[in-house]
């Protein structure tokens, strides 16, 4: 160094000859390890991301005089907008900062880096888009024990850390920040952490995190065309229609893709590229922006710019939430259904939750040994939707005992309000078109059954019915079916899908009156309490026919895309695991030596064989010559002759030859 100072202080006075390169890789280095902070990643993670700069510098001034180099070669400027205020983790804040119920993406940087000064806005934009899903910090690399625990090693077991694809790798240098990893929920160690190796893009990195660890599902764009077809008629008629309008084309924000995840079993949502020529297509068929202040639905605050306006368009029959939790962003969803959309749609999805399936238990508990379910069957039409109205209006009546003019109900339903309010009944229709099986199964004793239970073309008129099924457990029955050890196999796989309640039948035939059902409610639910006379029968009910169509497109990199990505990272994985190699400095010495012991062990081998003397016969020839010469000859004796060499034993000759003349 001392020696390379006074070179310096002389201004090139013993510079290297005109042609030479190496005073552009001398001053670099000097450079690099004058600087503080590059000198400290480049010794502790080996980090030279400036390296092209010493090669454009090289080719550049290739064959000129190097005095007219411009100096200093590398910019040493400190970056301001590194030093605003992030949440920079510390090892004791990082400790506590992981493992919870949110997933947490870490930028792993320096204040030396070049690329992270870059990246920086960048990281704000993918930090607000994550707020509410993920949690996001940052770690610099002074933090050593830190930083080390987040590095991975290469072929030597140096900690490094590589930033961008694969392409940018090979191109440029092997190492360098921002390095991104992720830890998924409940997730603290490095065993279950994921490395981003991808385009350092806001979109890329954000749906990565989205998709890979996050697991949510992408919401896909439709055309004009496409979106009645493969939307509206593909996804199930119970749900809300909630379609995202993007002047940009990008991805949806990942709160959005949580509440897709979240609300799958009550809206279906899809994206839509919004244009302005296109706009009066969405008011004729009904869809109005949440936005929009002549909107029948709830308010919809949005920030403003936003680049996600949201249209709802709710069919009847939703029977979801009336509204979508806040998102943290401070956008809500108001998803709100016209006409009866209070009264509950039993599917597949929900019959656990509703209480309405004998595998499961009451919405009172697991320790309700009677409830019931109350259930409205038919196939959709306007006859389902005034008796589904007539069920609301009842579920209201239970709720507060007052009637819709305000005034005290009618002391008649004391029973069924309080078994209501215990929620040890439960109010719920059923599609009979599309859940025909399982609306045959109970009402099948009805005369005219199809035109309650079969498929909506069936050429009848609509008539709905309603039934109520009353599910029974018994706790000593109950206990000897898990203590009774099964005979063979068979009764093995049959216990595990058996009902746990007994389940009995009762159907309406009276009108729809408020007060004659409700006392009709409050009878069987009377008697279904007090009279122990019923027989304990447990039946085999249908399953309910899942009625949602519609798949998303997610866990891309474990499940659909596992393939693709597998080979991926380990092409991925070979190329850099060469590159390691290369780079190491003891291959060179391996090879070397390696080569040495081969050509050693074929030098031996052909030394340590004495040579054999050559065995003379009696008569001067060579004994090896004359035994190749006796295997030749005897090899010929194993040899199928032909048809003519060989003389048939029974051959005579016919001609002798005295008359062969």
């Amino acid at each position: 160094m001392f020696g390379f100072s006074v070179c310096l202080a002389v201004r090139f006075s013993c510079l290297p000859p005109v042609g030479s390169l190496a005073f552009p890789v001398i001053r670099y280095a000097f450079e690099l390890l004058t600087n503080p902070l590059w000198k400290r990643d480049y010794d502790l993670f080996a980090i030279d991301e400036q390296l092209p700069v010493m090669n454009e510098a090289i080719r550049r001034y290739a064959g000129k005089d190097y005095s007219k180099i411009d100096l200093p070669l590398l910019d040493a400027t400190p970056r301001d907008l590194m030093n605003q205020d992030f949440n920079v983790l510390t090892f004791e804040e990082f400790t506590s900062f992981v493992g919870g119920s949110k997933a947490v993406l870490i930028q792993v940087f320096s204040f030396g880096s070049h690329h992270c000064a870059k990246f920086i806005k960048s990281w704000k934009r993918i930090a607000t888009l994550l707020d509410g899903v993920a949690d996001s910090g940052l770690v610099e690399l002074q933090h050593v024990q830190l930083a080390t625990f987040l590095a991975e090693r290469n072929s030597m077991k140096q900690p490094i850390f590589r930033n961008g694809s694969i392409l940018l790798i090979l191109a440029k240098s092997l190492t360098g920040l921002p390095a991104l990893v992720a830890f998924p929920p409940n997730c603290a160690n490095s065993d279950c952490y994921t490395r981003y190796s991808g385009d350092l893009s806001v979109d890329a990195i954000v749906d990565w995190l989205a998709t890979t660890v996050l697991e949510l599902p992408r919401i896909l764009y439709y055309s004009k065309e496409s979106l009645v077809q493969k939307f509206f008629a593909t996804s199930g008629s119970h749900k809300v229609k909630v379609i995202i309008f993007s002047k940009t084309g990008e991805r949806a924000v990942p709160f959005l893709r949580q509440a897709a995840k979240d609300y799958s079993s009550f809206a279906s949502f899809a994206a839509v590229l919004w244009k302005e020529d296109e706009s009066s297509i969405w008011w004729n068929i009904s869809l109005r922006p949440s936005f929009d202040p002549n909107s029948p639905f709830p308010p919809l605050p949005l920030p403003k710019p936003h680049p996600h306006p949201i249209g709802v368009k709710p069919p009847s029959g939703f029977d979801g939430p009336s509204r979508l939790n806040p998102a943290p962003s401070g956008i809500t969803l108001a998803i709100k259904a016209t006409g009866p959309s209070e009264l509950p749609q039993l599917r597949s999805a929900n019959s656990m939750e509703l209480g309405c399936d004998a595998k499961g238990f009451s919405r009172a508990g697991n320790y309700a040994e009677t409830w019931y379910c109350a259930i409205v069957a038919g196939r959709p039409g306007l006859a389902l939707n005034k008796m589904r109205e007539a069920m609301r209006r009842i579920q209201n009546i239970l709720i507060d005992d007052f009637g819709s003019n305000g005034e005290k109900t009618s002391i008649k339903t004391p029973v069924a309000a309080a078994v209501f309010k215990e929620k040890r009944l439960t109010f719920a229709w059923l599609d009979g078109g599309v859940q025909k099986v399982y609306c045959l199964f109970y009402l099948h004793k009805l005369e005219n059954i199809y035109e309650t239970c079969g498929p909506s073309d069936y050429d009848s008129n609509n008539m709905p019915r309603l039934f109520i099924v009353r599910y029974k457990r018994n706790s000593s029955e109950d206990e000897a079916r898990t203590k009774r050890k099964p005979n063979n196999i068979w009764n093995a796989f049959d216990g595990e899908d058996s009902n746990l309640a007994s389940q009995i039948v009762a159907i309406y035939n009276g009108s729809m009156d408020t007060q004659e059902v409700i006392q009709w409610l409050s009878w069987i639910v009377e008697d279904g309490d007090k009279n122990t006379s019923h027989p304990y029968f447990i039946g085999a009910a249908p399953s309910l026919v899942p009625e949602d169509s519609t798949t998303f497109v997610s866990k891309s990199a474990q499940n659909i895309f596992s393939t693709g990505k597998g080979i991926k990272t380990s092409i991925h994985g070979v190329i850099i695991g060469i590159r390691d190699y290369l780079r190491d400095p003891r291959i060179g010495p391996v090879l070397i030596l390696l080569a040495c012991v081969s050509f050693g062990t074929i030098w031996m081998q052909s030394n340590t064989l004495p040579a054999q003397p050559t065995k003379v016969e009696d008569d001067g020839t060579d004994a090896a010559r004359n035994l190749s010469n006796r295997r030749r000859k005897g090899s010929g004796h194993n040899i199928t002759p032909s048809i003519t060499d060989a003389e048939p034993k029974d051959a005579q000759q016919l001609l002798s030859d005295s008359n062969s003349d």
